[in-house]
């Protein structure tokens, strides 16, 4: 007898590459994009993560980072979101599973969110992909050189970045989008790593005040200098923080590009624009 497509054990296609796989997504089943294996290792506690990425290189990050499991109460939402669905997607099959960093791995700007979207990210697999923040920064991006296409749509869709890689403090969709400390500090152990594996970065452009706190926490544990009092978010506001190798990264702040603030609009697509255009400015200036 076949699945219902609501039935939450169904196998299901994906919207563009087909296949069946049901939600969360296992590794190595051919999801695209999927870095992990079956075999990857996997954190169960914080301990764990700082172990496992230590010794990573981006791949192998992005691997262990998407079958995470050291957080119970982000593991137990974000599955729920995917075994539930939102009734727009029912008949998809949904990832639910941490989202890696995604980019140009040799990127003179990051750009930093907060956490997946229940329906972004942790549907699709890829940050900022899926949902109407997506939309936004991708779509920016693409205004300013940086992407080669203005949509990001699903993991199959071809987007890609050059000179720009995206990450979130937290990889994992939260309840309420409000990842508690703990968890934010749990998960940025796997940010801290790949901020070391991005040697070639200049600026980071941080979507909003708990992405802004998150990486700066960051770049204290990775050794940085990083100004006392701690710079203060806001759009547009910089700072200037020292690497240990002394190279000097500029942090540049945005408002988030959620739907609260683009339909308020206390973000406009020409406030991003120029946010990105800051940002990238400061990443081409050595």
């Amino acid at each position: 007898m076949a699945a219902h497509p609501t039935d939450p054990s169904a196998a299901l296609p994906h919207p563009r590459v087909g296949g069946a796989f049901p939600s969360p997504v296992p590794p190595g089943t051919g999801w695209p994009g999927d870095a992990a294996l079956p075999t990857t290792p996997v954190a169960r506690s914080a301990d764990d993560v700082t172990r496992l990425a230590a010794g990573a290189d981006l791949a192998g990050l992005a691997a262990a980072s998407s079958v995470c499991r050291a957080c119970p109460r982000l593991v137990a939402w974000r599955e729920e979101v995917a075994r539930t669905k939102r009734r727009a997607f029912a008949g998809e099959p949904y990832w639910g599973r941490p989202a890696p960093g995604f980019g140009d791995p040799a990127a003179r700007l990051l750009v930093v969110g907060l956490a997946p979207a229940a329906h972004g990210a942790n549907r699709t697999g890829r940050l900022f992909t899926g949902d109407r923040s997506g939309d936004w920064i991708v779509a920016a991006l693409h205004r300013a050189g940086l992407a080669n296409q203005p949509t990001s749509v699903d993991a199959a869709d071809g987007l890609v970045l050059t000179g720009a890689r995206m990450v979130a403090p937290v990889r994992c969709a939260p309840p309420d989008n409000a990842p508690t400390p703990a968890e934010r500090d749990t998960c940025g152990r796997w940010l801290d790593r790949e901020l070391r594996l991005l040697p070639d970065v200049r600026a980071v452009l941080v979507l909003g005040a708990f992405g802004w706190g998150a990486f700066l926490g960051a770049a204290r544990a990775g050794g940085w200098s990083v100004p006392r009092p701690a710079p203060r978010f806001g759009h547009a506001a910089t700072a200037e923080l020292v690497r240990p190798d002394g190279v000097v990264v500029t942090l540049v702040g945005c408002y988030h590009v959620s739907q609260q603030n683009t339909n308020t609009r206390r973000l406009t697509e020409r406030m991003l624009d120029d946010a990105v255009a800051l940002a990238w400015r400061a990443a081409t200036a050595s």
